[in-house]
């Protein structure tokens, strides 16, 4: 495949072995069986992670209470492997598998696409980028609440009536009141969902300009709506939106490169899958 040819997999496999062989080398080294070696380097981190929680350097008596739970700390976490406790803790098993993903994501971040890598992942995905129509347009709002059964028959009246106003024309008192106004500018597809419903943002959609159309309904009751300015669906230059196409580019290759790095870690072992015995299975059904 492209990505195992890439130098950010082989870097990824590379750090990957490094940093194992790294704490190999250093578990080794410093965790002899009955030993606790608290190094120059821990206890400045203690030091460092006390004087940022509280603003100040920790006092002799207090560097040596941080000493002290330090060991506590390491002795539990020990005492907790030997005992197998880490095992069958699902909250162990994804907080390390969080570790290691971390790694790859840190070495992932380090590659910078060029203008080609973005223009050409734009192209393939044009969905992810494709701008929402705009809408502007006005309407004209009756109440069912107010008019009741006579609803259709007022908003009949008004739309005969329309046809002999000039569409600048001031139609708010032809309307009740509603409290969203009667003009809206450049709005797209999904807010108009979000304000007035599927039914009216489908509705508009189709409507021809410079016409009052209707009724049209609504999640707050019938409109009469005329559209003043449409402007397309349309794939926006890479200028426009490299900021975005950047981070699902790089979105796409951590989740590439992650999911190469745990095939490559697969080969090391065998995977059986023991199928569920029938009676089981009738009871997970």
């Amino acid at each position: 495949m492209k990505i195992i040819r890439e130098p950010l997999f082989h870097f990824l496999l590379l750090g990957a072995a490094i940093f194992a062989v790294y704490g190999v080398a250093t578990r080794h080294k410093t965790d002899k069986p009955g030993e606790i070696l608290v190094t120059q380097g821990s206890i400045e981190n203690l030091v460092i992670g006390f004087t940022r929680t509280w603003q100040r350097p920790p006092t002799e008596e207090e560097l040596q209470g941080l000493v002290r739970d330090y060991i506590r700390e390491e002795v539990a976490y020990r005492e907790a492997l030997e005992l197998g406790l880490d095992r069958d803790d699902m909250i162990v098993r994804r907080r390390l598998q969080q570790k290691l993903e971390f790694l790859s994501d840190g070495l992932t971040g380090r590659i910078e696409p060029t203008d080609t890598d973005l223009q050409n992942f734009l192209d393939a995905h044009k969905g992810l980028f494709q701008s929402e129509p705009l809408f502007s347009f006005r309407q004209i709002y009756f109440n069912p609440q107010l008019h009741g059964e006579n609803t259709a028959r007022y908003v009949a009246h008004v739309v005969d009536d329309l046809p002999s106003r000039g569409s600048r024309e001031n139609t708010t008192r032809l309307g009740d009141p509603f409290l969203l106004g009667e003009s809206f500018e450049n709005v797209s597809l999904s807010d108009v969902k979000r304000t007035f419903g599927e039914q009216f943002a489908s509705a508009i959609s189709t409507l021809p300009a410079g016409i009052w159309r209707g009724p049209i309904q609504s999640g707050y009751g019938v409109h009469l709506v005329l559209v003043a300015k449409r402007t397309n669906s349309h794939l926006p230059a890479l200028a426009e939106v490299r900021d975005q196409v950047r981070r699902e580019w790089l979105n796409q290759k951590r989740k590439e490169v992650t999911d190469q790095f745990y095939k490559s870690l697969l080969k090391r072992y065998t995977v059986k899958i023991e199928p569920l015995e029938e009676q089981k299975m009738a009871k997970v059904q």
